[in-house]
């Protein structure tokens, strides 16, 4: 895509010779390149709130989000999806992550998967998409054909599209509808975009979804009332939820928790039979 199109994400370090820095020096330095991402992140938050409020309302009107992405931008996409059923107490599917490559490329870099141009879509069709959903192309160098191609048949489709990249007026960004570009600059590691590139992804990532299930309502106060009962530390903060909600023992609210289901639903019932 655009051979000429200069990417920041892949211009050289700021910093020389790494190999001959001490263990101290080469974390302060790190994390002084990571102190700049959340400022970065911000710059962007118009474009951030966009994208959005175009999510929450095709959720909100029965529609899915779609995460489409290659290497690490698809698995930042399916960590965030993977993390909204537990969290929020949503469907699996919901939010979905699709990765170039399939599930093998999770764990293991799948040559050539990000240059299919046609398999994107191919992947986004095997889950019935339809104009009620929205597609959100996840590309830190902003020219990954596979993501790119998808989203312009989604737009043909009339598929409302989005796109969280690291590169300015890159091909996927003048591709997506609702477009966030947080401009990083170089790595630390030149061209290691799993660095501050990923960190950015992942903060954008947090508050899309954050935010919009606020929106549909899968949280309450700051609780998250909806999680799923998945292991005994959160029965024991769900209990406690229920404690400060309302003046009862921890074994009567434990007790309300296991019959209920959710914090929600326990809190609602105990009320109502009070």
């Amino acid at each position: 895509m655009e051979k000429d199109f200069i990417k920041t994400t892949e211009q050289s370090s700021l910093y020389n010779d790494l190999e001959q820095m001490d263990v101290n020096t080469l974390l302060k330095n790190i994390n002084r390149e990571d102190q700049k991402v959340a400022l970065d992140v911000e710059k962007k938050l118009p474009q951030i709130e966009a994208l959005t409020q175009k999510t929450a309302e095709q959720l909100k009107n029965g529609g899915r989000l779609f995460y489409i992405g290659a290497g690490t931008s698809g698995r930042l996409g399916i960590l965030d999806a993977s993390e909204c059923p537990p969290t929020f107490g949503v469907s699996a599917d919901l939010v979905i992550g699709i990765i170039a490559g399939g599930d093998h490329a999770i764990r293991n870099a799948v040559e050539n998967a990000e240059d299919h141009e046609l398999q994107g879509w191919e992947d986004l069709k095997k889950h019935k998409i339809s104009s009620k959903d929205i597609v959100i192309g996840i590309a830190a160098s902003g020219t990954t054909p596979y993501v790119i191609k998808a989203l312009e048949k989604c737009n043909k489709e009339n598929i409302p599209t989005g796109c969280i990249t690291c590169n300015e007026n890159s091909p996927l960004a003048r591709t997506a509808q609702f477009p966030v570009e947080v401009v990083v600059g170089p790595e630390f590691v030149t061209g290691s975009s799993r660095m501050k590139a990923g960190t950015a992804q992942k903060m954008v990532l947090n508050m899309l979804t954050t935010t919009t299930m606020i929106q549909l309502g899968r949280v309450k106060g700051n609780r998250m009332v909806d999680m799923q009962l998945s292991n005994q530390k959160l029965v024991d903060r769900g209990t406690k939820m229920i404690q400060e909600e309302i003046d009862i023992d921890y074994e009567e609210a434990k007790k309300a928790l296991q019959k209920y289901g959710s914090v929600r639903e326990a809190i609602k019932n105990l009320i109502k039979n009070d």
